[in-house]
């Protein structure tokens, strides 16, 4: 009889630890679930700023090569004696 109530007693401690083992197993899944997410928002993220960086830089850029272009003209227009409206046709 003794022996009956010892196996029961280990088969239900059996089954306690196969449970807190399954919740824990799946708490860690929703964990790895979540850092994923966490991840891929933080990627998104970069992605957005690198695109907005690029913008950014391609309208200095632009601007740039306009201002480039008419100080050219200015020049071109003084020592050739024309207007710069002129000089920058050219």
């Amino acid at each position: 009889m003794r022996k009956i109530i010892l196996a029961a007693a280990a088969a239900g401690a059996a089954l306690t630890l196969a449970a807190c083992s399954e919740s824990t197993e799946d708490a860690a899944n929703a964990t790895a679930d979540n850092a994923m997410a966490d991840a891929e928002a933080n990627a998104d993220a970069a992605g957005d700023a690198v695109e907005g960086a690029v913008a950014g830089a391609e309208s200095a850029a632009d601007e740039a090569g306009d201002a480039v272009a008419a100080g050219a003209a200015g020049v071109e227009a003084e020592v050739q004696d024309e207007p710069v409206s002129e000089a920058a046709a050219d």
